[in-house]
């Protein structure tokens, strides 16, 4: 008789066989670097997109129990409020994470017999929550408006258009102009996930949306505080009554504990700093590494700061990746599921921490690199 665990060494085989086992390392991160097993590199990898100070915070309570119980006290309040009007929107909702947020959203609002039509290229979490909400899901072709106008046609109780503001593989923005068009026209429901766009783009840093001018044809917007503001946690804003409802039926919210006030009171402070300075180095150092890949014949299609760089085989994909970590840069490899398979990339997501020498360095070991790999 087989051991009741034995198909969890045979998976583990079929996944190292494939070159798509993953592993963690310890590491420390200090402004632009990140030290790893003794050795310090440039940080490529991170999604601390602006790269604020540290805030000087107090802890004043510690962590109690989910929010509607006796978790919840006026730092969520002060922060929603801001967050709400930074999304032009009536209310927000506070999530531990980005993943809880779109889990906790999505299967709130989205119910059996209604139609989803999702971006082929969104991200894991939005995903797992259309299947978690029994919807007949429908993916279009990534960026594809004449697919997805063909497909909202079909017939359903309600009508869900699910995409992310910018895509965190591929840098590149969705068409929110013409999809609230295409809403409008077929009375669906957009639902926006804006973790890499959000504080990024647009005034003040107030999104994909509102970059695109059209934050109030956003009916549903979910980002993060971990990315662009560099904080943790998830939220959402909308709709008084849709805000209402995420508090009374999602489960992500419901059934689990509050985040401590530590991390709120963190999170509003660094959305109260001088955002505005750090986004406008990010968008420089954004240009000046963009044109640089240019310069070396390194062709990355990408309009925000996350740059992938094809490579194609898994197997080949890491060693690129190796090769950089060798030479001072960590740039992970991004391997099927993530990506499709023969797909991998190296994803480079640049920040406002990144010096001029940063740069200059990370191009002249991807152009070494580019001649080792032989890329186009």
């Amino acid at each position: 008789m087989k051991h009741k665990f034995e198909y969890i060494n045979s998976e583990l085989k079929k996944i190292r066989k494939h070159n798509l086992y993953r592993k963690m390392y310890d590491s420390k991160i200090t402004d632009a670097y990140i030290s790893i097993n003794s050795k310090t590199l440039i940080n490529l990898c991170s999604n601390d997109y602006l790269g604020i100070i540290q805030p000087k915070i107090s802890n004043k309570q510690n962590q109690s129990s989910s929010r509607l119980v006796s978790g919840n006290d006026n730092s969520f309040r002060i922060l929603e409020e801001k967050l709400a009007k930074h999304k032009s929107q009536e209310s927000s909702l506070i999530f531990p994470t980005g993943y809880m947020a779109n889990l906790g959203v999505i299967s709130t609002l989205v119910g059996k017999n209604d139609l989803v039509l999702s971006d082929k290229l969104n991200h894991a979490s939005l995903i797992e929550a259309c299947k978690l909400s029994n919807a007949k899901l429908s993916i279009f072709k990534h960026n594809d408006m004449n697919d997805l106008t063909h497909k909202i046609k079909t017939k359903a109780r309600r009508k869900f258009i699910i995409t992310e503001g910018i895509f965190s593989m591929d840098g590149d923005f969705s068409n929110l102009d013409v999809i609230s068009e295409i809403s409008k026209k077929n009375n669906a429901i957009i639902i926006l996930d804006d973790a890499h766009g959000d504080f990024v783009v647009g005034i003040d840093g107030k999104g994909t949306a509102n970059y695109f001018g059209v934050s109030k044809k956003i009916d549903v917007h979910i980002s993060s505080l971990s990315k662009g503001l560099g904080s943790f946690g998830g939220y959402v804003s909308s709709r008084k009554n849709i805000i209402e409802l995420c508090i009374n039926k999602s489960k992500s919210f419901i059934y689990t504990s509050a985040l401590p006030r530590i991390l709120i009171n963190d999170a509003t402070k660094r959305f109260e700093s001088n955002r505005e300075k750090n986004r406008k180095k990010l968008w420089k150092n954004i240009k000046k590494f963009s044109d640089g890949l240019k310069k070396i014949g390194l062709n990355v299609k990408s309009d925000a700061q996350i740059f992938p760089i094809l490579i194609g085989k898994e197997k080949t994909a890491i060693e690129f990746g190796e090769y950089l970590f060798k030479n001072g840069i960590f740039a992970k490899a991004v391997r099927y599921p993530t990506v499709s398979r023969n797909n991998a990339r190296i994803r480079i997501s640049i920040t406002a921490r990144l010096t001029n020498e940063h740069i200059t360095k990370s191009l002249d070991v991807l152009e070494n690199a580019k001649r080792k790999f032989n890329l186009i």
